[in-house]
């Protein structure tokens, strides 16, 4: 049996939720049983979250305008892709779910905030929309599918936000539920990112959690492998829109995919690694545009012959926030508060710092999270900034992080020092800097104007630019 999980990159609209159609056919009719996991279509949980802060600020307008965009691309999504009978239950469906989202959001208005809470109530309806609307397509196809909401086989704690399986439930649930699917020749397509707790009430796995929620569904079902499906040939050596000399990394073992996915490698959820492993279950990283690709593989043993290399993790659309302290009113407690209030408030923080001697906090944190997080901490901060404690809370331009991870026991070990010469010697301005105690990663902070010339420069420099062409890109 293969789990796949299709991200939002794969299902964007129509025509990427026709293509997805016609590669799970394919390997469907060669015989395989087959299980798909789905995120929503692309944006649209970013767009579920605007509408609820939009609300929560008082702009009723901006989240109503927000929604009637989203049903209208969901109805154009259908018109595309599902007979008269499909679409009309579908677009029922849709209205209910909608009309739910405006509830809440007139709820959030009333109250001025959004608590995490209460956003896990609405946070999945774009999985739910997606999975009925891929489902629809493979039955288009005369593929025999059933849409199924994780909320009836993955059961969390109740860690909002950011919840956690409890796993002998849940794979109770899910083997009672998928396997008399599969074994009928149905293929269930199960909504990514979204759970429920043991009393139902909605949960969600972490910001791009539907590569867990594949990962604990194969490994429930004692998988073969679980494949996940993006817009690149799996884990490279830096994103190929900047440097077109990146190379495939053709095998990973577990701890090496885990170690690039909570740097920031965008193809892979950082909780996805756990449940595999722990079965045993060979993870493969493949291109929905190109599923001639073989891809990724990650597993326990990749292979001794394989040449192992670092590789560079670019992420941009971030910002810096900074906490700053006045003299010696500054204490640890400072940065807990920070962290536990925006935790509470849904806001990721991908990567912090600390100064004593400047008593500041840094945070990296998404260019569209930069108002509520500054709003959330000037709040939570606001007897201490009007007693002069703080001296500021303030947002410090638009940056990006560029993270170098190297294989421990390798030659690839030498990167940091490598990584810190190569910067240094072609001048480029680090803003902060977030070393590993393991001494094989290093992360930088640096603005996203210098973020392409900084990966080029750390990809050369490393003797990445001179490794053997991937075969298959050779043949594209």
């Amino acid at each position: 049996m293969i789990v796949m999980k299709f991200g939002g990159t794969s299902v964007g609209d129509a025509g990427l939720i026709a293509n997805v159609a016609g590669i799970v056919r394919e390997h469907h009719q060669r015989g395989e049983s087959i299980v798909v996991v789905a995120s929503a279509l692309a944006t649209v949980t970013s767009s579920i979250i605007q509408a609820a802060r939009l609300a929560a600020r008082g702009d009723l307008g901006g989240a109503r305008e927000v929604t009637s965009l989203l049903r209208d691309r969901h109805y154009a999504a259908a018109s595309a892709l599902l007979k008269d009978g499909q679409r009309d239950e579908f677009e029922a469906y849709t209205e209910r779910r909608l009309d739910e989202l405006e509830r809440h959001c007139e709820s959030y208005a009333v109250l001025g905030e959004v608590t995490v809470r209460s956003l896990d109530q609405v946070v999945g309806i774009g999985e739910s929309l997606s999975v009925r609307l891929l489902a629809g397509a493979l039955q288009r196809q005369a593929v025999s599918a059933q849409p199924i909401d994780a909320t009836e086989l993955v059961v969390t704690d109740d860690a909002f936000g950011n919840a956690r399986p409890l796993t002998d439930v849940t794979r109770r649930k899910t083997r009672s539920r998928i396997l008399p699917l599969v074994e009928a020749g149905c293929i269930p397509v199960v909504t990514g990112y979204i759970a429920a707790t043991e009393h139902g009430h909605p949960t969600t796995l972490g910001r791009g959690g539907g590569d867990y929620s594949a990962a604990i569904i194969g490994a429930c079902l004692d998988a073969t492998e679980v494949w996940v499906w993006t817009d690149v040939d799996g884990i490279l050596t830096a994103d190929p829109a900047l440097v077109p000399q990146s190379r495939t990394l053709e095998a990973l073992s577990y701890a090496e995919a885990a170690e690039l996915a909570y740097l920031g490698a965008d193809v892979l959820h950082p909780k996805t690694i756990g449940p595999v492993e722990e079965h045993g279950i060979p993870l493969r990283i493949r291109n929905s545009f190109r599923p001639s690709h073989p891809g990724t593989l990650v597993g326990d043993k990749p292979g001794a012959q394989r040449r192992t290399v670092p590789a560079i993790i670019s992420t941009k659309g971030l910002c810096l926030v900074a906490v700053q302290g006045n003299g010696d009113a500054w204490t640890p407690l400072i940065s807990a508060r920070t962290l536990t209030r925006l935790a509470e408030a849904a806001i990721d923080v991908l990567m912090f710092t600390q100064s004593f001697t400047e008593r500041t906090l840094s945070l990296v944190v998404r260019q569209s999270d930069v108002d509520p997080c500054l709003r959330t901490l000037r709040r939570e901060f606001e007897h201490e900034l009007n007693q002069a404690r703080l001296s500021a809370v303030s947002a410090r331009g638009h940056v990006a992080t560029v993270s170098v991870v190297g294989a421990p026991g390798t030659p690839g070990a030498t990167v940091v020092p490598q990584a810190f010469r190569a910067l240094g010697s072609h001048g480029l301005q680090v803003r902060c800097v977030a070393q590993a105690f393991s001494e094989y990663n290093v992360s930088f902070v640096v603005s996203e104007s210098d973020m392409p010339r900084t990966v080029r420069v750390l990809h050369r420099e490393l003797g990445l630019d001179q490794l053997p062409p991937d075969t298959q890109r050779a043949k594209a």
